[in-house]
């Protein structure tokens, strides 16, 4: 990877502000970021090479954060978030279980052997991608988006924990060991800032770096992250678990705001439009033209996807929010490379598991710009006792 290339992929991440700055459109900054990586891509000009070493290492640093940003943002502190703890777990519960049976259906259609991989990947939330984009469109405040994000937490939580045991059930004792591993280090980073927090070690750092201009909370923690995905590479699951497991333990604690504001520059401004445009790049769709049939699964994957969730409308779910709560991303791109190391797809599946993703994008992105155009002045109460919402209720009739 030359610096040229690297000037390339932070002028396609432009694409992504471009796009989204038009109010009336509604349009994620990720939907322009994965479109410039496709464009210049394999399946269009050809300009980015995914398989770069360079290229795809600054990438897993970009997922790195970007889950690690997802996890922090969850306010897990948020009493109104635990009292939704409960119809979020049954959701996530029971999307889960309609996922092993849409899952265990689709690998036989497709004669894949992969029915486990598949009821995971349909079962996944993900929080990198969900979060920015309800936040992004004012849609974090009613109380029905506040019951879909422990639902998220949880399906993404489990799914990265599941993943890496369903890909390779030969290994799934090692697997287990190992994510087990990250989870318990990510609960040691959790404990030690925990006794800082208390003891004032946390406040008096902080007054020494914002005096003398160390950035020693971004360091700090950019050192933890690392040594934990260290620690899942070594484990041989994925760097998402790390990176999502030491957000917990940050929002936990309660994330500094100078730190916050260290971490958006530092991801939003760089690693996680590379990272996505990385994303955008992997999707070679004329590899799917070769073998229709893969084609056809990643739209199917896809739908399968949209169906759990939005069958979670029989519980009151809002159907639009069944929708956003179908994106996938993380999980995916973490099948796919354990995947591809581990030579356990066949050919053809990754790039319908990354499809299946994208499609699933491209939905949310869809459900959450109608939701956003469709506000109330006045939200009727809602079937459990409080303010229903706006667009939520709407979407549901």
């Amino acid at each position: 990877m030359t610096f040229q290339t690297l000037a390339l992929v932070v002028a396609v991440g432009l694409l992504g502000p471009i796009l989204a700055a038009p109010r009336r459109w509604r349009v994620p900054i990720l939907a322009g970021e994965l479109a410039g990586g496709i464009a210049l891509g394999p399946t269009g000009a050809n300009q980015l090479h995914p398989g770069d070493r360079t290229f795809t290492f600054l990438a897993n640093i970009g997922f790195a954060l970007v889950m690690f940003v997802a996890g922090s943002h969850l306010p897990v502190r948020d009493r109104r978030l635990l009292a939704s703890m409960r119809i979020g777990s049954l959701r996530a519960i029971a999307v889960g279980a309609i996922s092993a049976g849409l899952g265990a259906v689709v690998a036989a259609g497709f004669d894949t052997g992969h029915g486990a991989l598949y009821a995971v990947v349909i079962a996944s939330s993900s929080a990198a991608l969900i979060l920015p984009t309800l936040d992004s469109l004012g849609l974090t405040k009613s109380p029905p988006v506040l019951e879909l994000l422990p639902q998220v937490a949880i399906a993404d939580a489990a799914s990265i924990v599941a993943l890496p045991l369903v890909i390779d059930p030969a290994r799934a004792a090692h697997a287990a060991l190992g994510s087990i591993v990250v989870i318990a280090a990510a609960l040691v980073v959790f404990l030690v800032l925990d006794v800082a927090e208390r003891r004032g070690l946390r406040r008096r750092l902080h007054d020494l770096s914002e005096q003398r201009r160390f950035a020693l909370e971004l360091r700090i923690s950019l050192l933890v992250l690392f040594a934990l995905a260290a620690i899942a590479v070594r484990a041989k699951v994925s760097i998402m678990l790390a990176g999502f497991a030491f957000g917990l333990a940050i929002a936990g604690i309660g994330e500094p705001r100078r730190l916050a504001k260290q971490l958006f520059a530092l991801t939003e401004g760089f690693f996680a439009p590379l990272f996505f445009v990385w994303i955008g790049a992997s999707i070679d769709v004329r590899a799917l033209g070769a073998h229709p049939k893969y084609l056809l699964l990643g739209f199917v994957l896809a739908a399968a996807a949209l169906v759990a969730h939005v069958a979670m409308r029989a519980t009151g779910q809002p159907a639009l929010l069944g929708v956003v709560a179908a994106a996938q991303l993380g999980v995916p791109i973490a099948a796919v490379t354990l995947g591809t190391q581990q030579h356990l797809l066949r050919r053809g599946e990754p790039a319908a598991l990354l499809l299946g993703a994208l499609a699933t994008v491209a939905a949310t992105t869809i459900a959450a710009a109608l939701a956003a155009r469709n506000p109330t002045q006045s939200p009727p109460a809602g079937p459990r006792g409080h303010a229903g919402g706006d667009w939520i209720e709407q979407s549901g009739q």
